[in-house]
This record gives C-alpha cells, sequence and structure tokens, in this order.
C-alpha cells in the first residue's frame, strides 16, 4: 500500500475524498447514504464504547445510555462540510487528535463495507484503498473548498438547477443556510467569515461560472 504523500496534523483541516473501488456506486438508495451519515456522527469520537453494527440494533434506552457514555470522550476529528455522490464522498474535516482523521475513516469505511455487504450478498473492499487528503492552508481556500464540495451534485448533473442544490438531502448545504435544520457538521468556521447563513448561500448560489473557474484552485482539489 502506498504511503500517504499529506502528513496529517492536529489542528488543521483537509478535503478528504475515497470513491468506490473501480468506480462502482457506493450508495444505492436513500438507506445507504443515511447509514454512512449516521455511521459519520457515530464515530467523531475517539472511543464508541459499541460498534455502530451492534449500536443500531439497541433499544432506545440503550441508545442513549450509550450515547451519553460516548459524548463525554474526547473527539478525534469535526465534520466542517460534507457531500455523499453516487460513487464517493467528500468531507472536509478538522483533524483535532494525532490520527484522528485516519482511524475515524477506517472505522466508517470498514463499518459501511460490513453492512453494505452484508444487504448487498457480496464480499471485499467497497472503496479505493486509502483516501485522499488535501490540506486547507488559509480562510480563502476554506471557503473554495467548501463551494467546490457543495456544487458536487450540480457539476455531476443530479440537480439541475443551482436553486436545487439546498434540497440535496445528502450534502451539508442546507446545514450551512438553516439554523435550525439538524446538524451533522459543524460549519461554524466558515460561517464566520459571512455576515449570516444567507450570504453563504448566496456565494454558492451565485457563482454558476464557478465549475469553470476550478482550474483557479485546482491543485486544491480532488480529482473526481
Amino acid at each position: 500500500m502506498p504511503s500517504r504523500e499529506v502528513f496529517l496534523t492536529p489542528g488543521e483541516v483537509y478535503h478528504v475524498f475515497n470513491r468506490g473501488i473501480t468506480n462502482q456506486l457506493t450508495f444505492l438508495d436513500t438507506r445507504d447514504y443515511d447509514h454512512l451519515l449516521e455511521t459519520c456522527v457515530y464515530y467523531q469520537k475517539l472511543a464508541s464504547p459499541v460498534r455502530f453494527s451492534y449500536f443500531i440494533r439497541l433499544s432506545k434506552s440503550l441508545k442513549q445510555e450509550i450515547l451519553q457514555r460516548r459524548d463525554k470522550g474526547v473527539s478525534g476529528i469535526e465534520i466542517i462540510a460534507f457531500c455523499l455522490m453516487p460513487n464517493h464522498f467528500h468531507l472536509l474535516v478538522k483533524q483535532l487528535t494525532d490520527q484522528g482523521i485516519t482511524d475515524f475513516l477506517r472505522k466508517v469505511t470498514n463499518s459501511y463495507t460490513r453492512y453494505f455487504n452484508t444487504h448487498r450478498r457480496r464480499n471485499g473492499p467497497l472503496f479505493q484503498g486509502r483516501f485522499k487528503a488535501v490540506k486547507i492552508d488559509n480562510g480563502q481556500q476554506l471557503l473554495h473548498v467548501s463551494r467546490y464540495i457543495h456544487l458536487n451534485p450540480y457539476s455531476a448533473g443530479i440537480v439541475n438547477k443551482f436553486s436545487d442544490l439546498e434540497n440535496y438531502p445528502y450534502s451539508s448545504f442546507k446545514q450551512f443556510t438553516h439554523e435550525y435544520y439538524n446538524q451533522t457538521c459543524n460549519p461554524k468556521i466558515i460561517l464566520e467569515l459571512f455576515s449570516d447563513r444567507q450570504a453563504y448561500r448566496q456565494f454558492v448560489l451565485n457563482n454558476a461560472d464557478y465549475q469553470r473557474e476550478l482550474h483557479h484552485i485546482k491543485h486544491l482539489l480532488i480529482d473526481t
């Protein structure tokens, strides 16, 4: 297995990406997308009392007890933004501890692969080996990469209007634009660079030419 080109440092933010092996689909229905998001939320803590595959089979009371125990622990990462696509995923992640991102993605992808293989009656790996990561060096890069991530459904033709991006259910875009929307990430580091949530919304939606201008930040983005 080749060595990683980027050394992941606590306190830094990274654009993280992985796709299905041989570009195969990794999400086939709503249940798949939801399962990966739930897995990501569960494994942000360094130590989880039980594996997620076991956790989801427990009673509501036992789940609450385990979550209370888990939430007292240390977080290895913080998800800032995300987008799940049919055959790949993008995460904008801050690493909080040594090996935080690596440990988090190992748990998430292993857990999701077991789930996917069980439900699809398949064997073997689902994702392409090691994930890719690009370090974010400043605020401007952070803004542009977050916009790139949120525009992925438009780039792929999954949605045909920029106005539809906000309703794409497997992206954090709506969590950026609606304060009380169910939170699975923490967009504060980006939103604090704008006057309000609607200003960020316009930053994304008003840039119809953005995809044609990606060469300006090509060295920051992961080839999809």
